[in-house]
């Protein structure tokens, strides 16, 4: 069985923004590839990152992690990642495991490069309205060997 090769296509819209086009299949096979193009932006300054994901019929734990991995590197430069138009298969995916919770979904690639806009202009990193916060709060303090407390301290 061949694999078919990934493509990722860069746009540069604004010297800071990257709207990256991703096609294929993100897996264990192709997620470095395309950590490495997600690298490069940012080396080059790009710190808001548009992921259009409308092509990517599968993505594995592999795929997570890059998107992971991505997101945390820019946050680091006050940027964000947001994606854009995932399909069904790849929405699903990052609902269940909550990745959705910290890296912005949109529906159109023309929503997040706007919300990346207004990061931008706001000098905010990606941030999700507080209507997508539900359920994100702190985590009782933890006793090391016995797990969350009930003591109230």
């Amino acid at each position: 069985m061949e694999i078919a090769p990934l493509v990722v296509e860069v746009a540069v819209p604004e010297s800071w923004l990257a709207v990256v086009r991703i096609g294929g299949e993100l897996d264990v096979d192709t997620a470095t590839k395309l950590h490495h193009q997600l690298a490069n932006q940012i080396a080059h300054g790009r710190k808001h990152l548009v992921l259009d994901m409308a092509e990517v019929p599968f993505m594995d734990s592999s795929g997570l992690n890059i998107v992971l991995r991505v997101n945390r590197e820019v946050r680091l430069v006050d940027g964000s990642v947001r994606i854009a138009a995932p399909t069904s298969a790849v929405r699903r995916l990052l609902e269940l495991t909550g990745v959705n919770l910290n890296t912005p979904v949109h529906d159109t690639v023309e929503e997040a490069v706007q919300a990346a806009r207004t990061d931008s202009e706001n000098g905010t990193p990606g941030r999700l309205p507080d209507q997508d916060r539900r359920g994100l709060g702190t985590l009782p303090p933890q006793d090391s060997q016995t797990g969350p407390r009930t003591d109230g301290r």
